[in-house]
């Protein structure tokens, strides 16, 4: 059974695990806050569409929208993806130990 904290973190990494949403993510990432427009720059997609993956990301609380007058801008929620980065420390930290137990069994 998962427990919220689980969860939450299958929906960041689900939310992530789509390239457009990754380089929505790494724009933000670089260059702060930016409204739709300025994130739809330069990309092959429609801004109705990026206006969905955006939601996909505010749902899974790795973005976050505030108005400014009459545009939304997003910026991202650095919490929800450092908690993603500790769970995935401790996931790997969990496989280097069931590696290392195999290890010492082969070699013995």
């Amino acid at each position: 059974m998962m427990n919220s904290a689980t969860f939450e973190h299958a929906r960041v990494f689900a939310a992530l695990g789509d390239g457009t949403r990754l380089e929505l993510v790494a724009r933000l990432i670089r260059h702060g806050d930016r409204s739709i427009a300025q994130l739809t720059s330069g990309l092959r997609i429609t801004r109705q569409a990026v206006t969905k993956h955006l939601r996909v990301l505010e749902e899974a609380k790795v973005v976050s929208r505030t108005r400014v007058g009459r545009e939304s801008r997003f910026a991202i929620q650095k919490e929800t993806l450092e908690s993603a980065q500790d769970y995935l420390a401790q996931a790997s930290a969990q496989w280097d130990e069931v590696i290392a137990r195999i290890r010492e069994s082969v070699e013995e």
